[in-house]
């Protein structure tokens, strides 16, 4: 058993099989192996943290090769810092005069659009349609929020189509891209790529960095305004507060992914997907096939299992069954079915999930 299970149980939790997502109830990902000596080194001195954003800013932005970068306290927080980075309002205007307005995909409305309006602006919503983006467009827009993934494609233009619209009307675009890592390159195919102005991504889901880290990375103009309402400013991020443990931790995070063999990494995923798949095929009652593309869009598979009608199970008494098991396993429902995914798992624990899914099928 880990120290870490060890420290829950000690509490009275069962640690976790995460078979799910890199989803931030359930801690989001394994830290990548440099970062906890990272954090440590980190926790040892004092430094001036706005001098430390400013140097990490420039490592990333220099390894990812966008002109600026800005660590955040996660990616909810980016987004409300480079909107309010948008706005043009000094940093002790909030509550706003006026309601300058955020462009968003009707088709892309999630509950991310909280970090957005706790800024006080107005949400203006936009359809597949160039009149609709057009007409969304107005003096009063100060920027576009658009989420990446294909999980968020359905019923939304494509991008280079909205960028193109709000470039003519001089109004800046920023990309969520939160767990869109895999690919690595989402890092700056949206910005140096297509042109967007910024790209907001997790720092602990697929860079493996601490959990409570995010990263902006665009236009200096975009990256000075986070830094200009972030903490420590006394502004409306002042709460957004990310330590300089984090800081350096998602630094080693973002440059040890950079080194990954990212076709590996995913050739790993698909072998474990696999396995699920024929190790199913014969138990009576599912269905088991392969899902492509994960829950929020990335390029690789997951295993969908889906319990025949009579079997004694559904998709969401199945999960509970898993869930209630020591230790849990999390896995994520998918309509009638459940996806069991790869990618937060270490090397072996697909076997237990195996083990675990064939002994409560194979029981009824």
């Amino acid at each position: 058993m880990s120290g870490a299970a060890g420290g829950y149980r000690e509490l009275g939790l069962r640690p976790v099989i995460n078979a799910a997502a890199t989803l931030t109830r359930l801690g989001g990902s394994r830290l990548a192996p440099p970062v906890p000596a990272a954090m440590a080194r980190a926790s040892t001195e004092f430094v001036d943290v706005p001098e430390l954003q400013r140097a990490v800013g420039a490592r990333l932005a220099e390894r990812t090769g966008n002109t600026a970068g800005y660590v955040t306290s996660g990616a909810a927080a980016g987004l409300s810092l480079a909107v309010a980075a948008c706005l043009d309002v000094d940093e002790r205007a909030f509550p706003l005069p006026g309601r300058p307005a955020v462009a968003i995909c009707r088709a892309q409305r999630n509950g991310y659009d909280y970090a957005v309006e706790l800024l006080g602006v107005e949400v203006v919503e936009f359809d597949d349609d160039p009149a609709s983006l057009t007409a969304a467009l107005g003096p009063a827009t100060a920027c576009v929020l658009w989420f990446a993934g294909a999980h968020y494609a359905q019923g939304a233009p494509d991008l280079v189509d909205v960028l193109a619209a709000a470039r003519e009307r001089g109004v800046p675009v920023l990309v969520d891209a939160a767990a869109q890592i895999p690919p690595v390159s989402s890092l700056w195919h949206y910005t140096t790529g297509l042109g967007a102005d910024a790209v907001i991504v997790s720092g602990g889901k697929g860079l493996r960095g601490p959990q409570s880290s995010g990263l902006v990375l665009g236009s200096e103009r975009i990256v000075e305004g986070c830094r200009r309402h972030g903490s420590p400013h006394h502004a409306v991020g002042r709460g957004m507060k990310v330590g300089k443990e984090e800081i350096l931790g998602l630094l080693a995070a973002v440059e040890w992914s950079l080194e990954r063999d990212e076709a590996a990494v995913l050739a790993g995923y698909e072998a474990g997907v696999a396995r699920w798949v024929e190790g199913l095929r014969d138990v009576r009652g599912v269905h088991v096939e392969r899902g492509y593309p994960s829950e929020a869009g990335q390029p690789h598979g997951r295993a969908l299992v889906t319990p025949a009608p009579g079997s004694g199970w559904t998709a969401e008494t199945l999960a509970d069954a898993l869930w209630q098991r020591d230790p849990r396993i999390a896995v994520l429902v998918h309509g009638d079915a459940i996806a069991l995914n790869p990618q937060t798992l270490d090397p072996g624990e697909d076997e237990l999930v195996l083990d675990a899914l064939r002994t409560l099928l194979e029981a009824t």
